[in-house]
């Protein structure tokens, strides 16, 4: 007994599992009757959806005057949640591309349904980008097409990098997303009684059948996403950080911002990835696949990304004060005491406190402190893009053209909606499709080594 229980300490999947449990365990959830619980989420998510639509009716029909910007604040809650959303979208991405090109196995319980929520996440972002231009209906002069006037887009604006990094990354990862899904559609497809599911999960299986070809081919073009997907969670944020980075206004101006960025994202990521998953593994009794060392490894990670993110802190402040700049020297001390010295200080406390807690191995392992860090963790993100998006811009070089930004009532009904879109896409996610990687999380497990069954038979 004592050597068995040593070893489950190892398992990435606890308890007596074999091939035929997990398949069950995964693949009956969608088949099973739809919980109460469901309908109530997906209501409520619909309603903010609809709200937020009404939201973006309201924009177009009046134009972003409805929104809190002002002179000189023409970037306010826009953009602050664009970048937010683009963060949290990294988490998903980085657990399935480098994760895997690193042959972490611990991945394979929970990069499922971190894909599908990169793909939601950058849906919500795209919407903001879209929607600040003011007059939606010419949004096509973004894109490099010849038209009457003759009007290109300028290729040195970082704003164009966008679309095409933004995009390149949605596309990608949804072509991640699906190849990894094909597997596991064949077996829902094997499983389900109803005619039309039947259908509907072959068409989407592509005929796959299990054999060795199937798999060689499926194992290459997984490859090649990893290897596509990997550059593509470093440059998109990247090349977010160039909107800020390559102006010439104090506290955006500084080549600190892409690696800053960067670990930004992957500490918002994380942190969204654990807030669904401690949510998700409890209602669909997924304890044994989602183990407690899968949220002490993601806790580490956290805690890294979230010690990078206050190094870049202290960093902003030292290279102004030793650049010698008065105006890069005005702009973070008024970060720090100025009119915004409330949203700095929440974000230094989310950001940069609360992450020490990991240090600690009881804390990294308690499960109702890391859901509630996890919150704080992105609230203090959400104030960080705030900070860095408005503050530099409420008080610029001219002292008679500073103001204060104060959102308005379509500011934060339009955020809070993009919930409800995020939401919506998740729960039919979660209803309809494996969220746990079957034939990925079987391949880690103790049964997938030849030598397993040679072991056991000495035994």
């Amino acid at each position: 007994m004592s050597q068995s229980s040593d070893t489950q300490k190892d398992l990435l999947v606890k308890g007596n599992h074999d091939f035929a449990s997990v398949t069950r365990l995964i693949s009956d959830i969608p088949q099973q009757k739809t919980p109460a619980w469901w309908y109530i989420a997906f209501g409520i998510s619909n309603i903010l959806l609809a709200m937020l639509l009404g939201m973006v009716i309201l924009l177009i029909w009046n134009g972003i005057g409805v929104w809190g910007l002002n002179q000189p604040v023409g970037w306010g809650w826009d953009i602050t949640n664009f970048v937010w959303w683009v963060g949290i979208g990294h988490a998903g991405t980085l657990i399935s591309a480098i994760l895997f090109l690193f042959r972490q196995g611990w991945r394979t319980a929970i990069n499922r349904f971190a894909e599908a929520m990169t793909i939601f996440a950058v849906m919500c972002a795209g919407l903001f980008p879209a929607i600040h231009v003011g007059r939606i209906w010419a949004i096509y002069w973004i894109f490099p097409l010849p038209n009457s006037m003759q009007l290109w887009p300028n290729f040195n604006s970082p704003l164009l990098w966008d679309v095409f990094a933004v995009a390149t990354y949605f596309t990608v990862s949804t072509l991640f997303w699906y190849v990894g899904l094909i597997p596991d559609l064949a077996t829902m497809r094997d499983k389900v009684k109803g005619f039309y599911s039947k259908i509907a999960y072959g068409v989407f299986a592509l005929g796959w059948t299990g054999s060795n070809r199937h798999w060689q081919h499926y194992e290459k073009a997984y490859m090649i996403l990893a290897g596509l997907a990997t550059p593509l969670v470093l440059s998109v944020h990247t090349i977010v950080s160039f909107d800020f980075a390559v102006s010439i206004i104090p506290g955006w101006h500084t080549t600190i911002f892409p690696p800053y960025f960067v670990a930004g994202a992957v500490f918002s990521g994380f942190a969204m990835v654990l807030t669904l998953m401690i949510i998700t593994r409890k209602l669909y009794h997924l304890e044994d696949i989602m183990t407690i060392d899968h949220i002490e490894k993601m806790n580490i990670i956290i805690l890294v990304t979230g010690n990078m993110v206050g190094f870049a802190y202290a960093m902003e402040f030292f290279i102004a004060w030793y650049g010698g700049v008065e105006y890069e020297k005005f702009a973070f001390i008024n970060r720090a005491f100025g009119p915004y010295a409330w949203a700095y200080w929440i974000m230094i406390t989310c950001n940069v406190v609360a992450p020490q807690f990991f240090w600690v191995k009881k804390f990294r392992r308690h499960i109702g402190l890391t859901f509630f860090l996890s919150i704080v963790i992105n609230i203090g993100m959400w104030f960080e893009r705030f900070v860095i998006t408005v503050t530099s811009l409420a008080q610029d070089f001219l002292p008679s053209s500073w103001g204060y930004f104060s959102p308005t009532y379509v500011d934060v009904l339009t955020y809070v909606g993009t919930f409800g879109l995020f939401f919506t896409f998740f729960l039919l996610f979660l209803r309809f499709l494996p969220m746990v990687a079957i034939s990925e999380v079987k391949g880690v497990m103790p049964q997938a080594d030849p030598a397993y069954y040679r072991n056991n038979q000495k035994h």
